[in-house]
């Protein structure tokens, strides 16, 4: 009798093994079927293209499944990919995930021995590259004799940053792209826009002349000289453009 009891017990166990193989395989093969990715759409992304962001999620084979990669890019801290900062992975519907790409806020960079170090808005350098990134203004006339990854710039006086911050945010806000951002010794601040110079002198009337600046700005397209803007107010009629 207890021999037959154990030989049951065994060949149960033995059965309950099989049926969760079973069941095991069956859930693999509907995740791998039924969830595997055949729609992508990535949202937030500027430094990288569409299709770049999918190469850099996408795996290949059984592991490019919605499942999978939600889980495993939930809000996952990026270490090994400059400019991005986190990326998560949502899933739309079984073969359909969006891509939502968190990039580094960058302030500006600087040219340092042949690279561009790049700084957020407190001045802590965050990346670096010998690629000069469109849309992201290089500031000009500051003074540092060294620069470390990770740390601020060493600038005499840190609170440039915040006078940089102010004029980056006012370029957002009206859609100026400048190719350049000059301090200088008093602070006082000049754009560059191609072969055009833009003065705007101390941060008095910043957002006035920001304003002003936009229905200006595709008149001075492909000359080379500086627009005066240092006294411009709402009464100023006239803003003196002079050629080199």
């Amino acid at each position: 009798m207890y021999e037959y009891d154990d030989f049951n017990r065994k060949k149960f166990i033995l059965w309950a093994i099989v049926i969760a193989v079973v069941l095991l395989a069956a859930a693999f093969a509907i995740a791998v079927t039924q969830f595997s990715v055949t729609d992508v759409r990535v949202e937030g992304n500027e430094h990288y293209t569409d299709e770049q962001i999918k190469d850099m999620i996408l795996p290949e084979g059984m592991l490019n499944n919605s499942l999978y990669l939600a889980v495993k890019y939930r809000s996952k801290e990026i270490k090994d990919i400059p400019f991005i900062e986190m990326m998560d992975v949502e899933i739309v519907s079984n073969h359909a995930i969006k891509i939502n790409v968190y990039e580094k806020a960058l302030a500006g960079c600087v040219n340092y021995l042949g690279n561009y170090m790049y700084f957020d808005r407190e001045g802590m350098v965050v990346e670096t590259s010998d690629q000069l990134t469109e849309g992201v203004p290089q500031i000009k006339g500051l003074s540092f004799d060294h620069v470390v990854m990770h740390e601020k710039l060493p600038v005499e006086d840190s609170s440039i940053f915040s006078k940089i911050l102010n004029v980056t945010q006012l370029l957002a806000k009206y859609e100026l792209e400048a190719d350049k951002i000059f301090f200088g010794t008093e602070k006082d601040v000049t754009l560059y826009f191609g072969q055009a110079r833009v003065y705007l002198g101390q941060d008095e009337n910043l957002d006035e002349k920001m304003m002003q600046l936009v229905p200006i700005l595709p008149h001075l397209e492909g000359k080379s000289g500086i627009l005066n803007m240092e006294n411009f107010d709402e009464n100023t009629v006239n803003i003196p453009f002079n050629l080199d």
